[in-house]
């Protein structure tokens, strides 16, 4: 069974491959709109926003806000300050949101008792188990012709995550200079334990500029793989054994 909706303002994609029932897949749906009605910073009326227009405390909101805004925080930390959702307009906690959601939509999945699926939210992805006994097949996009794969990845059980301004322009920033904008690279893609784990790396890394491959580089059970500017590639030392035909882990 295979869905996609627009939610979120992007693609959202659900693909199980064992046997599914579609209010299952229904259940997925309604999480991410309620993610969407509680931290999109585009919905006056979203928890969010209201924090940010000083009509609610951090202390007083609720559970899941409460907890992005402490996986932010040690984010911060494990990145040495290049992760930071606060921002001059207030907060956007959208680089470690969507991560966490597709991750929680994962949970959801796997309590009902499905293995082999993907969920994929604007090029985030969880991937778990396989599809015809096979790994899934994931893309990494190039970030020159959106409609063009530069590499095809050979997933399964883990997360890939992609930062970059090729789709949304410059919507990262280097915290430590908020008004230069990241040129040097385009994209970052990163293979991780979880998407919520290669999504929080990738949105830090991207804002490192050409240094943050050297950062997933350091990073253990990480894998990334840079495009800058110019169209050269960058990639960690490990990123080859996810590829696919190369006869490792399929």
């Amino acid at each position: 069974m295979k869905k996609t909706e627009l939610l979120m303002d992007m693609p959202v994609t659900v693909e199980i491959a064992d046997e599914a029932e579609k209010q299952d897949v229904e259940t997925v749906y309604d999480y991410f709109r309620y993610v969407d009605e509680t931290f999109s910073t585009f919905k006056k009326g979203s928890e969010i926003s209201k924090i940010n227009q000083g009509k609610l405390k951090i202390s007083d909101s609720s559970q899941d806000m409460k907890e992005i805004f402490a996986k932010a925080e040690e984010t911060k930390k494990l990145t040495l300050g290049y992760f930071d959702i606060r921002k001059d307009t207030g907060y956007d906690p959208s680089g470690i949101v969507k991560g966490w959601a597709i991750l929680n939509a994962a949970k959801i999945l796997r309590k009902k008792g499905y293995r082999n699926f993907f969920i994929d939210a604007g090029g985030d992805i969880q991937i778990d188990g396989q599809s015809k006994n096979k790994n899934w097949s994931v893309g990494i996009r190039n970030p020159f012709n959106r409609f063009e794969n530069i590499k095809i990845l050979n997933i399964s059980n883990r997360g890939v995550a992609t930062s970059g301004t090729y789709i949304r322009g410059q919507h990262i920033y280097n915290p430590f200079n908020k008004d230069l904008p990241i040129k040097e690279i385009v994209s970052l893609t990163v293979i991780g334990p979880d998407v919520y784990e290669a999504d929080r790396f990738a949105t830090a890394a991207f804002a490192m500029g050409k240094k943050g491959i050297e950062f997933i580089e350091r990073l253990k059970d990480f894998e990334g793989y840079m495009v800058d500017k110019k169209g050269m590639a960058t990639y960690t030392s490990g990123f080859n054994s996810y590829l696919y035909n190369n006869g490792k882990n399929n």
